[in-house]
């Protein structure tokens, strides 16, 4: 197999990504998109899937047809399936680290990360909320032409859903609410679905905070204060983009066929509906990064972790449009 190749963080080696590495693999070594593993080679041997080490993303090319391909990094402990341990945090985060330096020296055309579980890495000394906002510190000083995130994506199918808040406990969302904020999720979502998704004019959806979008004021102002304003300065800007609408009928098919993505202003709200319309296949896109960036839409799975029960499906869903958004990009940057 030749061409690209995706670089792929091993992320928590106790939880399921071994597993779900392997079965995609097996999955996707006929037709690709290829890709290499930075991980630990022992971890994944132990699946039942060839496994052979390699020195970069040229020869992971070369065998990926045959074997799962891996960057071997060893993890230097004791491995149980489903305990989760501190002592492997400083392995995990140097595969994040190794796989975004392929990416960023034009190794590897993307970044797949398997799930990583916060809690032993924050035990480690870890200061990042979590994937996302590691990734952006990574790569913060690499120039761009769009502007900077992170917002996350998360989607299924037709549906494109991005988040203005993300890990806040529902309480404080209102207060976290801003114009800016909301505005700048907006800019970031409309400039990534032109030069991700090759959508050449998008348009974006505006879920209301309250029920019935507020009402008229008569069910929270947030609406009037906070959505409005933000909107009309949006389409001031050039940037299609509704008025809040009712979020209880915003996700429904008919509905989805008026927007190009939806910003949402808290975690449920988006999540909710992409796992609804299709609990396995969701794929969480991380925009306004100046690498490609997938992850599946899931964790890390402790309580199944080595049972042979993982499903692969939103981890090759990831890889498939990591393949699709790097060659979007390519696309974008021809003149």
């Amino acid at each position: 197999m030749t061409g690209p190749v995706l670089a792929l963080s091993l992320g928590d080696p106790a939880g399921i990504g071994p597993e779900i590495i392997a079965k995609a693999w097996q999955i996707l070594a006929a037709t690709g998109p290829a890709f290499m593993v930075v991980g630990d080679a022992d971890c994944l041997a132990k699946l039942g899937v060839p496994v052979q080490a390699v020195a970069d993303t040229a020869e992971a090319a070369m065998v990926f047809a045959k074997a799962l391909p891996v960057l071997d990094r060893p993890l230097g402990h004791a491995l149980t399936p489903g305990k989760a341990s501190s002592a492997h945090a400083k392995a995990v985060i140097g595969w994040i680290e190794q796989a975004v330096d392929l990416v960023v020296s034009g190794q590897a055309s993307g970044l797949v990360t398997a799930p990583i579980a916060k809690a032993p890495l924050y035990e480690a000394g870890f200061k990042f909320p979590g994937h996302t906002e590691f990734l952006a510190e990574l790569t913060a000083q690499l120039p761009m032409t769009t502007p900077r995130g992170p917002v996350m994506m998360l989607t299924s199918g037709d549906l494109r859903a991005v988040l203005t808040t993300v890990h806040l406990p529902l309480a404080k969302v209102s207060q976290a609410l801003t114009i800016e904020a909301i505005i700048h999720t907006a800019k970031v979502t409309s400039a990534a679905l032109t030069q991700d998704f090759g959508i050449e004019r998008p348009r974006l959806g505006l879920a209301g905070l309250n029920p019935h979008a507020g009402e008229g004021g008569a069910i929270g102002d947030e609406e009037i204060r906070i959505l409005a304003p933000a909107a009309a300065q949006l389409r001031a800007a050039g940037i299609d983009c509704s008025d809040a609408r009712p979020a209880d009928t915003l996700f429904h098919a008919e509905a989805r066929q008026t927007y190009d993505a939806v910003v949402c202003l808290y975690h449920d709200q988006a999540l909710i509906p992409v796992k609804m319309l299709d609990f396995w296949g969701g794929v969480n896109v991380s925009l306004g990064l100046p690498i490609v960036r997938t992850s599946p839409d899931h964790g890390t799975g402790f309580d199944i972790a080595g049972k042979g029960l993982a499903r692969a499906d939103s981890l090759i869903a990831a890889i498939r449009l990591a393949e699709q958004i790097t060659h979007s990009r390519a696309k974008a940057l021809k003149p």
